[in-house]
């Protein structure tokens, strides 16, 4: 309990300018705007893992993941994606420190959302 509670106080403190830095290393296959080698990641919040609109290259363990896109499970994702998402594609072996997890998703929380069509 106390643990999922601290992590929530920092996912609530993460610096959003700090994590446009950590960003920086997603930027060999992802985008915030469109799709790359992996899938853009506008509109992440809140969508399920696998189902990004005309991103089809998802591997079978993403699409078959039932994980939704929030804080925790981002948290959880970003640590070690092979751990989280056996059978992933993803290959990056994630962001270890927890504060540069926290950085990283306010990062995508404040820069994240689609430009309305």
């Amino acid at each position: 309990m106390l643990e999922g509670a601290l992590l929530l106080a920092a996912l609530a403190a993460g610096d959003a300018k700090a994590g446009e830095a950590v960003y920086s290393r997603c930027l060999a296959c992802h985008s915030l705007a469109y799709h790359r080698t992996g899938p853009k990641h506008c509109g992440l919040f809140g969508r399920r893992a696998g189902d990004a609109p005309g991103f089809e290259e998802y591997s079978a363990a993403m699409k078959r993941s039932k994980l939704v896109w929030n804080e925790k499970t981002l948290d959880r994702f970003l640590e070690n994606p092979m751990k989280a998402v056996p059978g992933t594609t993803m290959t990056y072996a994630g962001v270890q420190d927890a504060e540069e997890r926290a950085d990283l998703i306010a990062y995508l929380k404040q820069e994240g959302k689609c430009p309305a069509s």
